[in-house]
């Protein structure tokens, strides 16, 4: 029968497996991702993510790195692969049933790649792409944004020295969102074992700024959140001790830098109503976004 094999004297479907590859890195200062232009049916003419079928004789992992390599056109860039999820719904390619198992790819300043085909583009502007590449892509770039909540990866878009305003930059592109310079800096410098001191400096004409390299630990703590509104039907985030409040030390002012003061007016009526402290955020309005020694660890999924 068409589209079956036989085992065991069993009748079972033929499922071909493909291996498809997210590479994101940051060029002119956006979130770029390697995809290619299809030449021929089906959806001639749209973009893809670069993939490949596996071989009887490979794993997974060593298909991914084939596939980087001679169709991604990245044979020995340093690109940090993990596997990202397996996509099998039956109607997900027209020629035949397809299961694919998609690798996230990430890696600074990543050169043009030697394969005609393919090229960078900004993810903002891939829409409407074959497949359900779009629905992988989408996961793959929500999968980088948390994990720079909760590990060192956002080192990872960087040279191997940068300064903190350099990975500052990485997190505004990835996560979308601009964000205060001085916290920041503070969070991550005293984050442990985050970002290594290499003693150097440079300058573009103002004050010296202090070169780090990353440190020798993948996880991030205290965790740094990523600002954003709580939707109306999400509980209140909070630590083990109850609500997230501010710290003494720490000023009254968000991690992200606001558009404007509607959120912050908004935030410090309701508080005032409630008769909280003058430090404690409202957290029915806005998420808890400030590194904390004590915030639950977001689950790698």
């Amino acid at each position: 029968m068409p589209g079956r094999a036989t085992v065991q004297g069993m009748e079972v479907p033929r499922v071909a497996v493909s291996v498809d590859l997210v590479i994101l890195t940051v060029r002119a200062g956006q979130l770029a991702a390697l995809v290619w232009q299809r030449h021929s049916e089906p959806h001639q003419g749209h973009w893809a993510l670069p993939g490949g079928f596996i071989r009887l004789d490979e794993d997974l992992p060593a298909t991914a790195a084939r596939v980087l390599g001679e169709r991604a056109g990245l044979p020995d860039a340093p690109v940090h692969l993990e596997q990202l999820q397996t996509y099998g719904y039956p109607d997900r390619d027209p020629r035949q049933r397809v299961v694919a198992v998609a690798y996230l790819g990430l890696a600074p300043d990543l050169p043009a790649p030697d394969q005609p085909r393919m090229s960078w583009r900004p993810v903002a502007g891939l829409a409407g792409m074959a497949f359900d590449h779009l629905r992988i892509m989408q996961d793959g770039i929500e999968r980088a944004r948390a994990k720079l909540e909760y590990t060192t990866l956002g080192a990872a878009f960087c040279r191997d020295t940068f300064t903190v305003a350099e990975l500052r930059r990485v997190y505004e592109i990835v996560w979308g969102t601009p964000l205060d310079p001085r916290n920041f800096h503070r969070k991550v410098t005293r984050a442990e074992r985050f970002l290594v001191d290499t003693g150097r400096a440079i300058s573009s004409g103002g004050r010296p700024a202090e070169l780090y390299r990353r440190g020798d630990t993948d996880v991030l703590h205290p965790p740094m959140l990523r600002p954003r509104q709580r939707q109306p039907f999400e509980p209140v985030r909070q630590s083990p001790g109850g609500p997230i409040t501010s710290q003494p030390d720490e000023p009254d002012r968000p991690f992200a830098v606001p558009s404007s003061g509607d959120v912050l007016s908004h935030a410090e009526d309701a508080a005032g109503r409630v008769g909280q402290d003058h430090r404690t955020r409202n957290t029915s309005a806005l998420e808890d976004d400030d590194v904390r020694a004590d915030a639950t660890v977001p689950t790698d999924t």
